[in-house]
């Protein structure tokens, strides 16, 4: 199964399941726009992650470290692996930068788990 990432501000719809993995509400998308087949609120880093990475791309790499540990103890990344084990994903953030951000840990985290699996 693919699994994708999209910016949720991008026009273009790619195939699969639509899934939110932000904490946060995207600012100026309403949920009928989004056509989300789920929101992931739990898979996302928690808050104080967040706030210390801040989307400041010098501190990317210790965020990825930090995020993948937390993944490792989720359940909702684990309800997600199911969902990406048997479907098309398309991974929707609302970051700005599409090279450092939650979604690319993730896909990686999901890609990593699903290859040892298989």
């Amino acid at each position: 199964m693919a699994i994708k990432l999209q910016r949720i501000y991008s026009k273009d719809r790619q195939e699969g399941l639509r899934i939110l993995v932000d904490r946060l509400w995207p600012r100026g998308v309403s949920r009928e726009s989004a056509q989300l087949h789920s929101w992931f609120r739990d898979v996302a880093p928690s808050n104080n992650l967040r706030k210390q990475f801040s989307h400041e791309a010098g501190r990317y790499e210790l965020f990825r470290e930090i995020y993948l540990k937390e993944l490792t103890t989720n359940p909702a990344f684990q309800r997600l692996l199911d969902l990406c084990r048997n479907n098309d994903v398309v991974l929707l953030f609302s970051a700005t930068d599409t090279e450092h951000n939650n979604a690319v840990v993730l896909k990686e985290a999901i890609e990593r788990e699903m290859s040892r699996t298989h």
